[in-house]
């Protein structure tokens, strides 16, 4: 029953009372023969025989809180295990079919067990702890309550419970740990009664109604995780993912993991591509015999099925909106400092929800605050946050999500939804790769990125707290996102739709998509970049299994009625095209801006020093795409420049190349980028920018008609010409584009507005024609010679 994690020592001459969590006549008398037996310990039965009591509240509040003697409380416990199957205890489906549970069998199950031998139960014991420590924990947490007996008897029975739970874990492995009495413990707690008599008080409510409103909360939020449902949700969502993808996980780091978790709680950070991202996942970590975490969602997969039988599998529902809740806000951030307080490991998707356009979404804060509250609060000693890719080669999904950014309505998920996705799963879509980035210390992060409750630095005033909470907050952010990309692989599919959109109104033979993919192949290489199940590629026909299998998915036209069959993005399916290379577009930004502000300086002769002109554009062209991509600081993005300029001019040494060196450096490499990495989204700003022009700077601009006239817009300018391609026009980038004109300014409701916007626009025109210019450069982009 102790808390500390130690088996610690304890007194041989002290009197032992075994306590018995027990719920059938044949589990008390196994229990009471084991008693009997000399399987007891002898450090238990060295003063007298131990004796026993029911675990029950009331009976510990009669029958042992009386005692003077102090004695060892000693849980314990008859765990019932599945058959062994396989080398594994799971329950099946078979299982529940003929009404049995094998983790909690019925008494005539229990009685044909016994029969059968020992195989299929344990007997389990705890830790114990002496009646005076028990005594004096409970003290120190509760204060006056201490006095008690009722109060303490169900302390006593808590403890109980959790330290049995910890010592199954032991037989069952800690895939199964499982949170036990989470309300009961959280509206116990002396801080959070606290924290509820201060909103009564706030609220100007009584303190029993806050009392319901916690409960009623608490009963929402916490998940009730259940060892049979775990083992069948399991099985029953396996065929979403099993027979859509081979799964490729990197587990080299998961055994530093395990280590970690030992002594902190883990909370792992996914990037969302699928709705099957947490089911391989979840996989993954079992059969590494991680704890199942409890994965933070959304109301939108409340329905039934999925819904009950998820929340007994870990899942915290999580209402969308609670901000004038300010009860369910507190009762969300005790659960969360509940759950990191006991290493029961998180799990939710920092960017909000599932990404639209294949690269990472800007992230959201809220429930990373409450664990940085909780570390700052003293809760939590410290949190490690793990970054996880998954990246998927195919997905059926991404249809549907694609349409959603050209103005199509989200379908609701439902039955007939959950019908048509596990039909759409069931057919083959390559790969999908799972990686970890390095695990990050909350504490050591926010401290150093200056959290004024944890940097040593005070801050002057309220204000400036909340100021520097958030920024660090921000930066602890951007460190999880930059390591997700830094574990991101670039993939088969992502390296042919880089080749396929970066032509416009003209299809590709198989030789001019080789020709595109060489040379950025050898460039992964050079970079040491991560990459899929490229090998397939140095395989004769290879490459024409990717294409055909493209084309099956309708990403892809084939046109084999000629001489030789040609390949372009099937119609309307640009922007699904865009998701897969976007997927790891991010490893290409910097060498496309690179490739800007080399033209930029090559094309500006009488602004002085090339390489500072080059340098200034780089950092305007870096500013321009700032929410669509995480960069580091300007000192740590200026070396990177200069490693890619190194991989362009490997001679430079200490002195600085010519802008003929580095443009000459440039072509011979074989291939441009920029038109195929960032001219979609320099033309989505482009759209912003010039309807922005269009509006007078005195009115508000409300978002939602804004970003569909942009989409309205955007399809007249691409059927003009003036944007490259379809990918252009979504509503996601067009978000993005305002947020941009947003945090410049171009969005204040004054006079120098109208002209901000309009050198915004002719900024971008610029650098649309210098994007044309690059990809006029481009020789693996140019036809095949006949």
């Amino acid at each position: 029953m102790r808390d500390d994690g130690k088996s610690g020592a304890h007194t041989p001459a002290r009197p032992t009372v075994v306590v018995a969590a027990t719920t059938t006549p044949i589990e008390q008398r196994l229990i009471a023969d084991w008693l009997r037996s000399d399987r007891v310990p002898a450090e238990y039965r060295a003063a007298a025989p131990p004796e026993s009591l029911d675990l029950d509240s009331r009976i510990l509040a009669t029958d042992l809180l009386c005692r003077t003697d102090d004695p060892l409380v000693l849980p314990v416990r008859v765990v019932w295990l599945p058959a062994e199957r396989g080398g594994a205890r799971r329950v099946r489906f078979s299982d529940v079919l003929a009404l049995t549970n094998p983790r909690n069998p019925n008494r005539v199950i229990q009685k044909w067990l016994v029969g059968r031998g020992a195989d299929r139960y344990r007997i389990v014991v705890a830790r114990p702890a002496s009646l005076n420590e028990l005594r004096d924990q409970f003290a120190a947490e509760h204060g006056s309550d201490a006095a008690e007996a009722a109060n303490l008897a169900r302390y006593i029975t808590r403890r109980a419970v959790v330290a049995l739970e910890r010592a199954e874990r032991a037989v069952i492995g800690d895939r199964y740990k499982v949170p036990r009495l989470v309300a009961e413990q959280i509206m116990d707690s002396s801080a959070f009664r606290r924290r509820l008599d201060s909103l009564a008080s706030d609220l100007g409510l009584s303190r029993s109604e806050v009392d319901t409103r916690a409960r009623t909360a608490l009963g929402e939020l916490v998940a009730v995780q259940s060892r049979l449902v775990s083992d069948l949700f399991t099985q029953a969502m396996r065929p979403l993912h099993t027979s859509a993808w081979t799964v490729h996980a990197d587990e080299s780091g998961l055994r530093a993991l395990r280590g970690l978790n030992r002594t902190r709680p883990l909370v792992f950070l996914p990037s969302h591509r699928s709705y099957a991202d947490a089911l391989v996942l979840g996989n993954i970590l079992a059969a590494n015999e991680f704890p199942r975490n409890h994965l933070m969602g959304g109301a939108n997969l409340t329905f039934w099925p999925i819904g009950p039988m998820a929340r007994r599998t870990g899942t915290v529902f999580i209402r969308r909106s609670f901000h004038d809740d300010v009860v369910y806000k507190a009762a969300l951030e005790e659960y969360f400092a509940f759950l990191l307080g006991k290493r029961f490991n998180l799990e939710w998707y920092f960017e909000g929800g599932r990404t639209r356009t294949g690269k990472l979404r800007p992230p959201r804060y809220g429930l990373l605050n409450y664990v940085a509250n909780a570390i700052r609060g003293g809760r939590v000693e410290d949190a490690m946050l793990v970054p996880v890719s998954i990246t998927y080669e195919a997905l059926a999904e991404v249809a549907a999500v694609a349409a959603e950014q050209t103005g199509s309505a989200k379908k609701p998920e439902g039955l007939t939804w959950l019908f048509g996705y596990m039909r759409n799963q069931q057919r083959s879509a390559g790969n999908v790769y799972v990686r970890f980035g390095d695990p990050l210390s909350m504490r050591s992060r926010l401290a150093a990125s200056g959290d004024p409750d944890l940097s040593g630095e005070p801050p002057a005033d309220d204000t400036e707290r909340s100021d520097r909470r958030r920024k660090a907050l921000q930066k602890v952010a951007f460190e999880i996102a930059v390591g997700i990309n830094n574990e991101t692989p670039v993939t088969v599919n992502s390296l042919v739709t880089l080749a396929l959109l970066g032509v416009r109104d003209r299809s590709l033979t198989l030789e001019e998509v080789r020709a595109v993919i060489a040379p950025v192949r050898h460039y992964l290489d050079r970079r040491r970049i991560p990459h899929g199940e490229l090998r397939i590629l140095d395989i004769e026909g290879g490459l024409d299994k990717v294409l055909a299998s493209l084309t099956d998915a309708g990403v892809v036209t084939t046109y084999a009625g000629g001489e030789e069959p040609v390949y372009s993005i099937h119609r309307g399916q640009h922007l699904v095209a865009a998701f897969y290379r976007n997927s790891g577009v991010h490893w290409f930004v910097n060498r496309s801006i690179l490739e800007l502000a080399v033209l930029y300086a090559h094309d500006s002769p009488g602004e002085g020093d090339p390489v500072r002109v080059a340098w200034e554009e780089a950092k305007r062209l870096r500013d321009l795409l700032k929410f669509e991509f995480f960069f580091p600081d300007r000192d740590t993005f200026e070396a990177q420049m200069r490693e890619e300029l190194e991989l362009l001019v490997p001679e430079w040494g200490d002195s600085l190349p010519t802008k003929e060196q580095a443009l000459t450096g440039l072509v011979e490499t074989g291939f441009f980028m920029s038109h195929r990495t960032l001219r979609s989204f320099f033309d989505a700003q482009l759209v912003v920018a010039e309807r922005l022009t269009k509006r007078d700077p005195s009115l508000e601009i409300a978002e939602g008609p804004f970003l569909d006239e942009c989409v309205s817009v955007g399809q007249q300018m691409l059927l003009q010409g003036r944007l490259h391609g379809p990918e252009s026009v979504s509503s996601e980038l067009f978000a993005s584009a305002l947020a941009l004109a947003r945090n410049r300014g171009l969005l204040d409701r004054d006079e120098s507005a109208y002209e901000k916007r309009r050198t915004f626009a002719a900024q971008l025109l610029a650098v649309g024609e210098r994007i044309a210019l690059a990809e006029s450069l481009d020789v693996s982009n140019r036809k095949a010679q006949r």
